[in-house]
């Protein structure tokens, strides 16, 4: 059997890396297609208190079960289906529940993070960066968490915490990049490019 074509979208919090991700899988049509996201990959913490998980830095390397991640990723590579976790952001841990990924012929890695992990760098076929400027991002993030914290925790966990680490670890991350989509989900040029060349390598694999 064919090894998958691997596809890898990162790009800092609020940068458009999910609406760009969700656009080039809506245009792949005839393949089958599986999903990682980083975002399910957040370590599991049950001996720690809530108030104790809340202090945890999820924008760090090493909030990440990146282990487990690059396990799951061999064995789709490998033909086998993976039992993805369902990570609860309302407690800061994952759930019981499970999300089961089949193995197929084109498969997506999203996150932040996913560029500053060699092990999955390397075994990417096609590497996205999106790329939006910083105030942009910043606004996402204040409209979509002001409907559950207040303003004052924003800014003061994106100064202490997403800032510092988005120039750490995800911006250095962008050198690895093949392709670099700014702009985000309103580049549809740049997207439609992405797209033309999955196309063209998943004929040539599955010379369809």
């Amino acid at each position: 059997m064919n090894k998958p074509l691997i596809i890898g979208i990162a790009g800092g919090s609020g940068s458009g890396k999910s609406t760009v991700a969700h656009k080039i899988l809506d245009k792949i049509m005839g393949y089958s297609i599986a999903v990682l996201d980083q975002d399910s990959y957040y370590k599991h913490y049950p001996e720690l208190l809530f108030e104790e998980r809340q202090r945890i830095n999820f924008d760090h390397p090493d909030a990440f079960d990146m282990e487990l991640m690059e396990n799951h990723l061999d064995m789709l590579i490998n033909h086998e289906k993976v039992e993805k976790p369902v990570y609860d952001f309302t407690v800061y841990n994952r759930s019981d529940e499970t999300k089961v990924i089949n193995p197929a012929e084109l498969i997506m890695i999203e996150g932040i993070l996913i560029f500053d992990n060699k092990a999955l760098r390397d075994k990417m076929d096609i590497k996205v960066f999106v790329d939006t400027d910083d105030d942009i991002r910043f606004i996402r993030r204040m409209m979509r968490d002001v409907k559950e914290r207040d303003i004052d925790n924003i800014v003061n966990q994106y100064t202490k915490q997403v800032r510092p680490m988005h120039l750490t670890f995800v911006e250095p991350s962008k050198r690895y990049a093949d392709v670099i989509i700014p702009k985000g989900g309103h580049n549809d040029i740049a997207i439609n490019m992405v797209v033309s060349d999955i196309f063209y390598k998943l004929d040539k694999r599955y010379r369809r």
